[in-house]
């Protein structure tokens, strides 16, 4: 019986993980859609959505390095240089999202008095949202080229490349 293609024997958590970085892209998207058309609380339940998918990934991704470690990336030549920076670039990005996530989030949750801030006057709950802006204006692109990347970084490390000898 012939062997199954590299991606189909690879851990079921490395496909999880791209179709979660999948999903985070698209509602990432969606988000950024409906808020430029004026749908706040729509905006505002999608990216809700983004956040908790990008931690079940991350839960997910934690997972799979504790129980398989890392796969190398084995094809030689210009494409592991390309493979390299954008993988370089996704791991520093990442690092990042977090944080700028739970901030970004946190502004807006106070802003709209969701989170206690009822009781703010109106001209302090703007502020916040004023702040949910600033952030969001980096977190959102940052946000969206890691779970970009990311699936990137799966199709070229096991479909177009996959390791050799695994």
């Amino acid at each position: 019986m012939p062997e199954p293609p590299f991606a189909i024997a690879a851990h079921p958590l490395v496909h999880l993980n791209a179709a979660l970085n999948l999903l985070a892209t698209v509602l990432l998207v969606v988000g950024f859609v409906l808020i430029k058309r004026g749908q706040p609380r729509a905006h505002a339940g999608v990216m809700l959505a983004a956040f908790a998918v990008s931690c079940a990934f991350l839960v997910s991704y934690l997972t799979y390095h504790w129980l398989v470690g890392s796969v190398r990336f084995t094809h030689p030549g210009f494409v592991k240089i390309v493979y390299l920076v954008i993988l370089i670039s996704h791991v520093l990005l990442a690092m990042t999202v977090p944080f700028l996530a739970v901030a970004t989030i946190g502004f807006a949750l106070v802003g709209t008095g969701v989170r206690g801030a009822a009781r703010l006057p109106l001209e302090r709950r703007q502020h916040f949202l004023a702040r949910h802006r600033q952030f969001a204006r980096w977190t959102w692109p940052i946000w969206l080229y890691v779970s970009v990347t990311g699936v990137v970084v799966y199709v070229m490390l096991y479909h177009l490349w996959p390791p050799t000898g695994q």
